[in-house]
């Protein structure tokens, strides 16, 4: 699109934007997904970035970034752009693509993995569009320094942000820290009661743009200790929980202590504040530890882990390594019911939502589904309602037809994947990526990048018999997929392509720009926050596997 265009397009958004919807994308329909609750979450108080948990942490590395084709340096530069920001009409395709590289995250991991073997992750990309104000996903990227795995997580959060930043920040180090062996352990203990520095858990990767809570900081500290001092007193414990065990305990632990948190009374007014909008708020979560042996993925929620596969043709195929908990999933709504009486059966799950409010049927945090009705009014009464809440309106809102709480969890399903020489790459994405693309076209667009071939399948016989205009629309279908990629970053590359592709398969830059330009009380409308980690295998692994497993 030439840059002319870009302008129209942007100026046609900033006058009337109804204008532009009407011709550039659909208008919002019964069977676009809406938001996770049906109350309507108020903007909540920005949070600086800053380093939490620090005496646990190991610095991070250094991270190769192609945001605005620069490094993560920190800079002045006037046109690191947010996609909240007032966009400059006059920039056009320049000004698109600031807009979706403003959270891009590029990470080449270090060859071998400190124990002589070679590290099972080559790099990954990452990025991140918000359509809520401020942005309610979150992710994560980080090696455990004890089993030298990988963690990376994707975190949707509903009804604010609070409960995604927290489990985002908090849940790596209840998996790493029940993987850690009775020394380990011994040796973190030892650190707490003398005042020394604690071992390092975990060597993060972070983007400049990620959020920490720094003032919770010191409370997340005692409630990890709580956990570890319960293994050391556990005769099972040994060398630590296989990773699969590690992962199931980690989730539900940390639900119960963000729950715990909430009703505990604190003498710091903000860190009171900060653990209630955590608990009544909720976050879906999908976290993948990778190692030598493969790929293990713990999911609660519609977040989505997609494995891409090379098959020996060079075609690219999808293999699922999670399941949606939602309503369409039968498996899953049957779990949900067969935990509550039969004469429960028609009002647990209403219009496809928990309760007829909540589309996610497990998640963190929530604790409207999880507390009983005088626990929750016993906590808001106590002085816990604080102005965040009350702008939310979460309390207000006591779920229909509540009669045998909880009716949510955050207990994960856990699915372990052994790593194979044709398996490339896996994709770990909010549900805002998968609806709008499928599982085996966000796998075709990855692979078509990482390869940079695009292969065109000649035309079969029944597509020979297409009409003229049906001829038409598969060869701009065809010419979109042998379009160059216009992003170094995976991500962005799937992002792109989920929010600027027409009806006929073509990567269309005005509707791209219209989706864009959207204003924030019409953005959540059309679109939902998208969040992308593509995770890139070292090819060179399976050739250095010794066929152990402990999963």
């Amino acid at each position: 699109m030439s840059r002319c265009v870009c302008v129209r397009v942007f100026s046609q958004v900033r006058s009337c934007s109804t204008l532009v919807l009407s011709k550039s994308i659909s208008q919002p329909s019964a069977h676009r997904p809406l938001p996770h609750y049906f109350t309507q979450a108020s903007p909540h108080t920005a949070f600086s970035s800053c380093s939490s948990l620090s005496s646990l942490v190991q610095p991070t590395r250094p991270l190769s970034s192609r945001a605005h084709g620069g490094s993560d340096e920190e800079d002045d530069d006037d046109d690191l752009i947010s996609p909240k920001h007032d966009l400059n009409f006059q920039v056009g395709r320049l000004q698109m693509d600031n807009v979706l590289r403003a959270n891009e995250q590029s990470v080449r991991v270090p060859e071998f993995d400190g124990r002589g073997g070679p590290s099972p992750v080559l790099k990954f990309e990452s990025n991140q569009l918000g359509a809520n104000v401020p942005l309610e996903d979150r992710r994560c990227a980080a090696t455990c320094l004890r089993t030298r795995g990988m963690l990376f997580g994707v975190f949707d959060g509903h009804g604010g942000h609070a409960c995604a930043q927290a489990v985002s920040e908090r849940l790596p180090y209840y998996v790493a820290t029940a993987m850690m062996s009775q020394a380990s352990l011994e040796d973190l203990e030892v650190a707490m009661e003398t005042g020394r520095a604690t071992p390092p858990i975990l060597q993060w990767y972070k983007h400049r743009n990620d959020y920490n809570y720094r003032d919770s900081a010191e409370l997340y500290v005692q409630h990890l200790r709580v956990f570890w001092q319960e293994l050391l007193a556990s005769e099972e414990h040994g060398e630590g929980m296989t990773p699969a065990d590690a992962m199931s305990h980690a989730f539900q632990r940390l639900d119960v202590d963000l729950s715990l948190e909430a009703q505990v009374p604190l003498a710091n007014e903000l860190m009171r504040s900060t653990a209630v909008q955590a608990a009544f708020a909720g976050s879906t979560a999908c976290l993948a530890h990778v190692t030598s042996e493969g790929v293990l993925v713990a999911n609660a929620g519609d977040c989505r882990a997609v494995l891409g596969v090379q098959d020996e043709d060079g075609s690219w195929s999808a293999v699922p390594l999670s399941s949606d908990h939602t309503a369409l999933n039968p498996d899953e709504l049957a779990r949900v019911r067969a935990q509550h009486p039969p004469s429960e059966r028609d009002t647990v799950v209403v219009d496809e939502r928990l309760l007829g409010m909540l589309m996610p049927l497990r998640a963190f945090g929530d604790v409207r589904f999880k507390w009983s009705q005088e626990l929750q009014q016993s906590v808001l009464e106590s002085g816990a309602s604080c102005r965040e809440l009350e702008e939310l309106h979460l309390f207000q809102y006591l779920p229909p037809h509540y009669l045998t709480p909880p009716y949510l969890d955050a207990a994960p399903e856990v699915t372990f994947h052994r790593l194979r020489p044709q398996d490339r790459f896996l994709i770990l994405a909010s549900d805002g990526l998968w609806d709008e693309l499928g599982n085996e076209e966000a796998v075709r667009l990855v692979g078509q990048h990482l390869t940079g071939v695009h292969l065109q399948a000649p035309l079969s016989a029944r597509q020979r018999q297409l009409s003229l205009r049906q001829m038409h629309q598969l060869l701009l279908r065809r010419r979109a997929r042998a379009a160059p990629a216009l992003d170094a970053n995976a991500a962005t590359h799937l992002i792109r392509h989920a929010l600027g592709t027409n009806e006929y398969g073509e990567l269309d830059s005005e509707k791209l720009a219209a989706m864009l330009a959207l204003p924030d009380d019409l953005a959540r409308m059309y679109r939902d926050d998208i969040t992308v980690t593509v995770i890139y295998f070292n090819s060179n692994l399976h050739k250095h596997h010794d066929g152990s497993s402990r999963h």
